[in-house]
Formats: C-alpha cells, structure tokens, sequence
C-alpha cells in the first residue's frame, strides 16, 4: 500500500488472499543497521491482518488504490473480481460479491490515477474493463488483444493512457477518451516474440514506458520519438558515416537490456528518474540506462 508502505497483500496458490502487516519486520532492518551485524537474526512467525477465502480459485491479480488508502481489489482465474474496503486501519470488509464480466482468468488489475472510483481489468479472453465501484458490471469492455492480455499498465502522468501487453508479444497504448468513436489504439508494437509480462509507464515521463517479456528482453520505450529522416541526413553529412540503424527496430525504442532468464516483472524507481528494478528466475537487477537520462527530469527542473 504506497500511502502505508508496512501494509502489504498477497495472492496464494490455495486461493486466498492475505493482508500483512511488516512494520516488526522493518524495525528490526532498522535496528540491525543501527546495533550492526551480530551474527544473529531473529524469524518472525506472524499471522495475517486478514486472510480472504471468498476466491473460488488462485489468481494473480492485485491493486492498491493510489487515491483511497486501503481500498483493494483482487481478480481471480474463475473471472471474479472482489472489492476490499478498509473499516480502520487494520481491519477491511470485503464485498462477497464480485464483479463480474470476463468469460476467463482476470490476469492484471490497475486503479485510474484519477478516478476513486474507477478500475481496469484485463483477461485471458482477451478483454480490458473499465469498471466503477457502483455497478457490479463494467462500465465498458473491449477487444484488446488476440491472445491472453497479461498485463496493463494506467498512465499517472497522463490518466487518459492505458498500455496493455499480450501473450503474443505485442503491447499497445490506448487513448481512453477515443473508446466511443471506436479505435483508441495510438500505438502498437510488435517487437517481443515471445509473452509480455510486465509493463508500467515511468512516473517521471509521460510518454515512456518499460515491458518485459519471456523473451529475456526488458525494453524501454518513449513514444514522443519519430525517425526523423532530415536529422539523419545532417548527421550523415557530419559524420561523413552512413548511419546502419537496423530498419526493424522502432524508433520509440530506447534501450533493450539481456543477460536475464525469465524475466518476470519490472518496476521503475518512484524517487530516482531513469532506474528501474527487475526480477527474473536467476534473479534480479538494477538498471539505469545512461542513454534516457535526457529525456527524464534533472534535480534542478
């Protein structure tokens, strides 16, 4: 929970979600670094603020809504979705009712950046929903992608963008304000052969964003660029060097960073523009790509 960071929640594969508390186990981070290592350690056996049975199966779906604290909302892979509310500070009421409105597993949950009230959803059916708290049912449902949408990814910076990935590969950005006049899609890419998964915009530039793929790539794309033909010419002509840029590489694409197996989710750094943490079955890493570092805020912007 980003407005209490010691509140976490987690999936389980017996079906139940859980909401734990860690605040005795940042404490003893704390005071380990305070009284230095000693050669100890401490386990802790902590049981759960609460544990939800209400599931009818596992799943992987989870959000923490940025804007309400302790609002939380879980998605399964029987299409059921259940609605957290926080009664206090440790203590939530969840709705035994679900949303419902996929035909298959929901695979990613995303809270609008702007919006109390309003959610997206995406599915193995290859459906993204846009849900409102108020009605069981969405509020509209579209043909996202061909194969299973994986993950989505809400714009912060720009809450009418919404970026979704799919088992094909392919991701794409919709324009949230074109869903009634039909195509919203402003952007599609093709470029990872193998399933995406994890995708999320950067919280310092609008128009960039990373995704991952089991294709052991991590991209990172901006797509304010262009080619710019008239530009490459004047380097040309700098240079005296003919610019051999690969033609099947996109020009919004940035940076590919390798040398992972099985990468499985990314994260930028809220605090330090540019860096950006991912964890893969050989484990993780921390990257900085020297080559976007003009393209996020200085510290003296």
């Amino acid at each position: 929970m980003s407005q209490n960071p010691h509140i976490c929640a987690s999936w389980a594969d017996t079906g139940h979600v859980q909401i734990w508390d860690f605040s005795s186990h940042l404490n003893a981070l704390a005071e380990s670094e305070t009284e230095g290592s000693q050669g100890s350690s401490s386990v802790f056996n902590q049981a759960p603020l609460l544990k939800f049975g209400g599931h009818k199966d596992e799943g992987y779906a989870i959000d923490w809504s940025p804007l309400v604290p302790g609002r939380l909302i879980s998605g399964d892979c029987k299409s059921c979705i259940h609605l957290w509310e926080p009664t206090s500070g440790s203590t939530w009421n969840v709705d035994s009712t679900p949303f419902r409105g996929h035909s298959a597993s929901v695979e990613d949950l995303q809270w609008s950046p702007t919006e109390p009230n309003v959610f997206a959803s995406c599915s193995v059916d290859g459906n993204i929903a846009i849900w409102d708290i108020k009605q069981k049912s969405p509020v509209v449902s579209f043909k996202a992608h061909n194969a299973d949408v994986n993950v989505i990814s809400w714009n912060r910076l720009a809450s009418c963008m919404l970026a979704s990935g799919s088992d094909d590969g392919s991701f794409s950005i919709r324009d949230l304000r074109m869903l009634k006049e039909g195509d919203s899609v402003v952007a599609h890419f093709e470029y990872h052969k193998h399933p995406v998964t994890s995708i999320e915009w950067s919280p310092h530039e609008a128009s960039t964003l990373a995704v991952s793929s089991a294709d052991n790539q991590l991209t990172i794309w901006d797509l304010s660029l262009e080619k710019d033909e008239e530009e490459e010419a004047e380097f040309r002509a700098k240079t005296k060097e003919q610019v051999n840029a690969p033609e099947n590489l996109p020009p919004q694409l940035l940076f590919i960073h390798q040398g992972q197996k099985d990468l499985k989710e990314l994260h930028w750094h809220t605090q330090i523009p540019g860096m950006i943490v991912s964890t893969a079955l050989d484990g993780f890493n921390i990257l900085m790509p020297s080559n976007i570092q003009t393209t996020l805020p200085s510290d003296g912007s």
